[in-house]
């Protein structure tokens, strides 16, 4: 059975879908916070927990792993330098939403997500 276990889908196909994920992470560990909608701020928060979660590790497997997602080489040796003294004491959770008003043009919800 298959209940409960989709994906939020974005109303993208798979490889769009995909590729504004891997933008949205990037920019997020690069500027430390952005403003986006709600749901997309919602799926890549898990992405973006992932990869702080494999710059803690530090393995040359978990730096492969980053190269591959995030766009920019120098952020991910960025990320794995600064990741191990600012988030070794949490067990998780390294990103805060954070709701704003609506959009003007389609009345969307929009929030900030932000890096704790």
């Amino acid at each position: 059975m298959r209940h409960r276990c989709r994906v939020k889908k974005l109303s993208k196909p798979a490889d769009q879908r995909r590729a504004l994920l891997r933008s949205l992470s990037t920019e997020l560990i690069r500027h430390g916070r952005i403003t986006t909608t709600l749901i997309r701020a919602k799926v890549v928060r898990s992405k973006v927990d992932k990869m702080i979660t494999l710059a803690k590790d530090g393995s040359l497997a978990a730096r492969r792993e980053a190269l591959g997602y995030i766009y920019d080489k120098q952020l991910v040796h960025a990320l794995f330098e600064q990741a191990p003294t600012r988030y070794g004491s949490r067990q998780g959770g390294y990103t805060r939403i954070l709701h704003t008003v609506p959009r003007r043009g389609d009345n969307a919800e929009m929030a900030i997500i932000e890096l704790v």
